[in-house]
């Protein structure tokens, strides 16, 4: 057995575990990375990258059909095969080459094969190569093995060979009907990309759709989605899953109604990837979320250990997961100098934007942009809150954008300190606004002062004009 020692190893080399070996190194510390599978993860070839190369070349034929002119030029559909290969070169083809080659530039060893803590900061790696190697942190280990979907207990669901959202993004040809069980993100987004492909699909979305967003957010999408051929069925649950010796899926459901597909997605939410990485070594359950702290170390992981990303359940989103990990790698480079750890409110080694000012675009038609707290949440959370509505297809901005412009925004003001605690934007091209919201939560902006942050004419960032004129000054 080889035994090497580093001052930092992480266990997982995607965006999370990559963001914090390069902090670490940054910050003068050696670190090591362990992998599995793919440099880069999830969101490189299975998620954020791939399915947004999926959705653009939709998108943007629809913005063209929106704009008289623009609509006179289009004179055909999309071009599947060429959807799917654009996606292709999005995901690099299912190869590192280039991830590796990025570690190697920012002076990070790579160690492929299953990576499992053996004690305290040691992690054994398993590599394909069958041979065994022994890396002793001296400073911390970092666990940044993310999450995957999560699979119920439907009887014969398993056995009917599902796609997960990995096989949806990662699909070679587009099938002829598809059935999806769930109605979140992954569900309206993959809905949204296969109609627009030519898919015959129908939506299981027992909660809804979009459940977590502003009701708005949901409806709009579900009307969207139907418009454009969706069968979305609120509440419909299902309860047994068979697909036949032609290949045919059959799910039934709890009213007693079947649905018949070539494919079923389901997309009902993510179990953490902890299985198997030598958890029960010290002291810690396999399969479990990992709780930590605001410094993202592990609780009950002796100070040695932390983790980032998916796998603390914090915020199961890739950008925050790389926010996490700028603050974990600086925490550790801190301890390990003897520096001051600044971990209150807004330090600079506390992830507390994870708390109330996290961002997330659904990039479904519409798109729906939000950050912060929802209406619901924020009274849950116990704050007196005011809710402001505008009609964002009014603003002048929004005409321009595309004939019979949709969309909506609300904003969630908390009236003790007269801030902004949630914003959520419902329309076409709404993505790009959303950091506007972000910014004035975080900086705890007062209306007062955003009065004087004058949006340009005619854009659609006027609403942020007209939301403060409904709140009144």
């Amino acid at each position: 057995m080889t035994s090497l020692e580093y001052d930092v190893v992480v266990i997982g080399a995607g965006p999370v575990g990559e963001n914090v070996a390069d902090r670490v190194v940054r910050g003068g510390l050696t670190a090591a990375i362990v992998e599995r599978e793919l440099v880069g993860g999830e969101c490189s070839y299975w998620a954020c990258m791939p399915t947004k190369a999926l959705l653009r070349s939709a998108s943007a034929l629809r913005a063209a059909r929106q704009v008289p002119g623009a609509r006179e030029a289009v004179t055909g559909n999309l071009d599947a095969a060429a959807v799917l290969g654009r996606r292709d070169s999005f995901a690099s083809h299912w190869r590192d080459d280039g991830q590796v080659s990025w570690l190697e530039s920012a002076g990070i060893a790579l160690h492929r094969g299953q990576g499992r803590i053996a004690s305290a900061r040691v992690v054994e790696v398993a590599g394909v190569d069958g041979v065994t190697t022994r890396l002793t942190a001296r400073r911390a280990v970092v666990v940044a093995t993310g999450s995957s979907a999560l699979l119920p207990d439907i009887p014969g669901l398993r056995a009917a060979a599902p796609w997960s959202s990995r096989e949806a993004a990662s699909a070679g040809s587009v099938p002829r009907r598809l059935a999806i069980i769930g109605g979140g993100v992954v569900a309206t987004e993959m809905a949204t990309a296969f109609a627009a492909l030519g898919s015959s699909v129908e939506v299981l979305a027992r909660d809804g759709v979009l459940p977590s967003a502003e009701p708005f957010a949901g409806e709009l999408v579900t009307e969207s989605l139907r418009e454009a051929g969706v069968a979305v069925r609120l509440g419909a649950e299902a309860v047994s899953v068979d697909r036949d010796d032609r290949g045919i899926v059959h799910i039934a459901t709890v009213d007693g109604e079947r649905v018949e597909a070539d494919e079923v997605l389901v997309a009902i939410g993510r179990t953490p990837n902890t299985q198997d990485i030598g958890l029960d070594r010290v002291g810690l359950v396999p399969g479990a979320w990992l709780a930590v702290d605001d410094t993202l170390r592990v609780v009950g992981g002796g100070g040695w250990l932390y983790a980032a990303g998916d796998v603390n359940r914090r915020v199961l989103l890739t950008h925050q997961g790389k926010y996490q990990a700028r603050a974990v790698g600086d925490a550790i480079v801190a301890r390990s100098k003897g520096e001051k750890v600044e971990d209150g409110r807004w330090g600079r080694h506390a992830a507390t934007a994870d708390e109330r000012a996290v961002p997330q675009v659904v990039f479904s038609d519409p798109e729906i942009a939000s950050v912060g707290l929802t209406a619901a949440a924020a009274e849950t959370a116990g704050l007196r809150v005011r809710v402001v509505d505008y009609d964002l297809a009014t603003v002048a901005g929004a005409s321009l954008q595309a004939d019979g412009y949709k969309g909506h925004a609300r904003m969630v003001v908390d009236e003790d300190r007269k801030v902004i605690v949630g914003f959520t934007l419902a329309g076409p091209d709404v993505a790009e606004l959303i950091h506007a919201a972000t910014i004035a939560i975080v900086g705890e902006v007062p209306l007062d002062r955003l009065w004087h942050a004058v949006p340009a004419y005619p854009t659609v960032s006027e609403v942020w004009l007209r939301l403060l004129e409904t709140y009144g000054r």
